[in-house]
């Protein structure tokens, strides 16, 4: 559906390569432009102002997920009935599936695993003295323990990080790069949706379980292999690219670590503020059930919107000088997770992961040197592919 009378109009592409690269200025001038911007070159309403995002996605009954998140009809239509796009009640009942070994109690169990990964890989790469805080920190954990609770074989758990990506490349405009990651995600539903894939999964791992809840009545069978694809997300790219940036911000602002290091305490803090500056997922659709008045403006029923969480969490409309990285900041009501019934249902585990590295980090790096990133282009989540980085010791 096209522009509401009165509406402001933003004619710029936002998955293309020149937003991607830089998105903020871009963010900034939707949230001056209005509360609801119509994007002619993405045929979706905006909205990028903090509280306005919020309260779409605690209203799922208007700000509907059942018609799927992405930026183009093709991915809406073949994912629909995922527990990423549904709503109550079978939103709900695919959630508390997947989200059993991922609530804190739970993780409760394996965090003294992760803490001793932790302080395993941190103290051989503080002693090697330079490393990629991408590929040698920052996806250590995901890729070995995490997989492994996941209960994929190697092959599988090899091929995560490439079908992880290319999960949330479809969920953008039907680019180019959407279309290269079809094929990925293609490939992912058929190892996925294999006859064999029970057979590979370690007994009691977090795959085994939904195959065993299947087994109870609990969920469908042939929903087995979309619940596992479940686990990509939240335990992969989106946790990998909030902890690299974290090291990104504290290369680039030397008395934020101080500040940290001086107060272990800050931690959770300093995880919530670099969530909220470097949000790893820029923000998915809804589709609207029925009419919305947002900011005075009243959108038809049936239009798509695009939720800008990376634009909410830059908002100066909530946040005094939002630009600025400042670890004493109270930031633990950013978007950068999401909001409402749809928040990551990986939250928990990637707050672990990042904290159990950096309270090993406090103790022994007393500063990080930074060579150029290098950003990972993805149209849905933002991150880094790679970043040099030299540390002085503790």
């Amino acid at each position: 559906m096209p522009a509401v009378p009165g509406q402001p109009i933003y004619d710029v592409d936002l998955y293309s390569d020149e937003v991607l690269r830089d998105p903020y200025p871009h963010y900034k001038a939707l949230r001056e432009l209005g509360a609801v911007v119509w994007l002619p070159q993405n045929g979706l309403h905006a909205v990028a102002r903090f509280e306005d995002v919020r309260a779409a996605l605690r209203n799922p009954a208007v700000f509907s997920s059942a018609q799927g998140v992405a930026a183009n009809d093709h991915v809406n239509t073949i994912s629909r009935g995922t527990t990423l796009a549904s709503d109550a009640p079978l939103h709900d009942r695919l959630r508390a599936i997947i989200a059993a070994p991922l609530l804190p109690r739970a993780l409760e169990e394996i965090a003294p695993q992760i803490r001793t990964e932790a302080r395993r890989l941190v103290d051989e790469l503080v002693d090697r003295g330079q490393f990629d805080a991408v590929s040698d920190l920052a996806q250590h954990l995901p890729l070995t323990i995490v997989s492994k609770l996941v209960g994929l074989e190697d092959h599988g758990r090899s091929s995560m990080l490439r079908w992880a990506a290319a999960t949330f490349n479809v969920l953008g405009s039907m680019n180019a790069r959407a279309c290269t990651a079809l094929k990925d995600v293609q490939e992912m539903r058929a190892y996925l949706g294999g006859d064999e894939i029970r057979s590979r999964l370690r007994t009691g791992s977090w795959g085994d379980r939904i195959f065993a809840a299947a087994d109870r009545g609990e969920v469908e069978p042939e929903r087995c292999p979309v619940l596992m694809r479940d686990y990509l997300g939240p335990s992969l790219d989106t946790t990998i690219f909030a902890t690299a940036n974290l090291v990104l911000l504290f290369g680039r602002h030397p008395a934020q670590w101080d500040l940290v290091r001086n107060d272990p305490p800050l931690i959770p803090n300093a995880i919530n503020e670099a969530l909220r500056l470097e949000s790893p997922v820029r923000g998915f659709t809804r589709h609207l059930a029925a009419d919305a008045t947002i900011g005075g403006l009243t959108i038809p029923r049936e239009s798509r919107l695009l939720l800008l969480y990376a634009s909410a969490n830059r908002d100066e409309r909530k946040w005094q000088d939002p630009e600025r990285f400042d670890v004493k900041r109270r930031a633990n009501d950013h978007l950068g997770f999401g909001n409402g019934t749809h928040m990551c249902a990986g939250l928990h585990l990637a707050r672990l992961e990042m904290t159990a590295l950096l309270e090993v980090l406090v103790e022994r790096v007393a500063g990080f040197e930074i060579g150029e990133p290098v950003l990972a282009l993805n149209n849905v989540l933002r991150g880094l592919a790679a970043l040099p980085v030299r540390v002085k010791r503790a």
